[in-house]
Parts: structure tokens; sequence; C-alpha cells
């Protein structure tokens, strides 16, 4: 029969456990866990985006409630020009005249979400919503003046591309590719969230 002041047995060798072995083998482990977390911590924090970089993409709010016809606002969003523009019922107009003209009349390429996918590029067909940069190499078009007698809405001057009001890229011209409509929607109607459109449009 056993004692209950008997030595506790080593189950590998029949001999009786070292308890100060034992607890300095679970206080090592314990120590090289902590040790191995607190190395491997600062890299894991690397990998997640600064508050700087999750504010650059960030999405942005527009007030297009002073916005008169004919007037474009420029928003920053990600580091890029945004272009608001309120189309004037001349301008909307002109883009069924100059369809002929376009390169890519019909918006099939794949530069806008499938909402804007129509002869305005819009939700809205007053609000034109563009990023303001040159699909060639990344220069800014200009807003032109009023409607030019050819359609034409914008002027790229690095290399000649001509956009007409929906940003669409007339045919034979550097630029492959209409100007780019970002994700957006409108928070009511007078304020628009540019860079999110998960609501739906």
């Amino acid at each position: 029969m056993s004692n209950s002041n008997d030595a506790t047995l080593d189950s590998g060798s029949g001999q009786p456990a070292d308890k100060s072995r034992r607890t300095m083998l679970v206080a090592t482990c314990a120590a090289g866990g902590a040790a191995t977390a607190a190395a491997v911590w600062p890299f894991i924090a690397s990998l997640e985006p600064s508050e700087r970089a999750k504010a650059a993409g960030a999405p942005v709010e527009a007030d297009i409630s002073k916005l008169e016809p004919g007037q474009m606002q420029v928003v920053e969003w990600r580091g890029k020009p945004v272009w608001v523009l309120r189309r004037t019922p001349e301008m909307l107009a002109s883009l069924g005249k100059v369809e002929g003209q376009l390169a890519d009349p019909n918006s099939e390429k794949p530069n806008q979400p499938q909402y804007a996918a129509n002869e305005a590029r819009a939700i809205k067909d007053e609000y034109l919503v563009v990023v303001g940069i040159c699909t060639h190499l990344g220069c800014s078009p200009t807003k032109l003046p009023g409607v030019v007698d050819d359609g034409a809405g914008f002027l790229c001057p690095c290399h000649g591309s001509r956009f007409d009001y929906a940003g669409r890229v007339f045919a034979n011209m550097p630029a492959p590719d209409n100007l780019i409509v970002p994700p957006y929607q409108y928070l009511s109607d007078t304020r628009l969230l540019i860079g999110d459109d998960t609501k739906g449009a």
C-alpha cells in the first residue's frame, strides 16, 4: 500500500521526480515563448497600414451644394484630383452628338463602376465625377470654357488628348482610355462620398 509521503516517481526512469527541475523547465518555456512573442510582434505590427496610409486611402466627402451649373469642384482622394462637374443642359446635349467621334463611346472598358456605364457616365446625369488624370501619361487635363463646337469638354495640355463632358476620349488620341470614374455614392442630394459605394448607388 502506498504512503502519501512517498516521492512522486518520474514516469520515464522510475526515479523520484525533481520538482524544481520541472518548475525550471516550465519557467524556461514560458520565458522563451514571451521572448519570441516580443520579437515577432514588431514584425506583425509593421504589416498593418499606418494611420497616415489608412487616411490616404479613406473615402472623402464633398459638399456640392454651392456648385452652380457649368462649375467644377476638385476633391483630393488618394492623392489624386477628382473632378465633380455640374453639367449644364448644353453640356449634356453635346454627349449624344459626339458618339461617332469617340474611342469608347459606350464605356465598354472597365474603368468605371457598373452604375456609371451609361452615356453620362454618372449616377445622376447632372453631375460628372471622374479622376482628373489623363489616361495617357498622367497629366491633368483642363476644362474648356463652355461647350465648344466639336463637343470636347477637356483638353490635356501635355499631348493634346481631348475628352467630352462625360470624360470619354476622342478617337485617335494619345490617351487610350476614358477618364476613370471612381467609386462614389450620394449621402444626400448635396453630399457625395468619393471612394466608397458599398451602400449602393
